[in-house]
């Protein structure tokens, strides 16, 4: 009962922080996507650069969440650009390591078979890896969202705003209804947006 009566009362606010968390949560996902992408096929052509840009992403996520979004605040002030930063970074593993994986793991007969055919390098990247990595790379996508949407609860703590801020007040009041809030909102935005991918992913193949 507690949970409703702070909905009605707060909604207006809740709705603020709620927009603010998907906003900044897209526009890092489309960068994150657009970078994870080029270089998971740009390291499909060099297996030393394949392995330092693993290496680097998977040193990337051993770092906490809060104090890399604190190194960056003297680089990039407090708000929403070192939180769209952070969640980039964040969010690339999953991107890069599917969409490598998805493409090395064709059968090398398919692409020989392409070659043959006369078809170019271009051609066959767009017309037969990436069609045939794409479930993969879907799966890499939807990973990293729900990665960018919970650690998105982060950016609050350097003033980009989101649902983050429910949990970081709830903490600092002791007040258990304002973070259970803001983590319900926050698991229910991840699991409706990973359905809704996965809809997506269900046409396309």
């Amino acid at each position: 009962m507690d949970l409703i009566r702070f909905f009605a009362a707060r909604w207006p606010t809740i709705l603020q922080l709620t927009v603010e968390h998907v906003v900044i949560v897209l526009i890092a996902m489309a960068i994150s996507i657009v970078m994870g992408i080029s270089i998971g096929i740009l390291i499909t052509l060099n297996r030393t650069a394949a392995r330092i840009v693993m290496n680097f992403n998977n040193v990337m996520m051993t770092i906490p969440s809060l104090a890399l979004f604190s190194l960056l605040i003297p680089l990039l002030g407090i708000g929403k650009a070192p939180a769209i930063v952070g969640l980039v970074a964040y969010t690339q593993l999953p991107l890069v390591r599917n969409v490598y994986t998805g493409i090395t793991g064709i059968n090398p007969s398919i692409i020989e078979a392409a070659r043959g055919m006369g078809l170019t390098e271009r051609k066959i990247l767009f017309k037969i890896k990436l069609p045939l990595a794409f479930p993969a790379m879907m799966a890499g996508i939807r990973t990293a969202t729900v990665m960018g949407i919970g650690i998105g609860a982060i950016a609050a703590y350097i003033g980009a705003g989101g649902l983050g801020v429910l949990i970081f007040q709830g903490i600092s009041r002791t007040n258990d209804v304002m973070v259970l809030a803001g983590a319900i909102l926050i698991s229910l935005i991840a699991v409706l947006t990973d359905r809704a991918l996965g809809g997506i992913q269900r046409k396309l193949d």
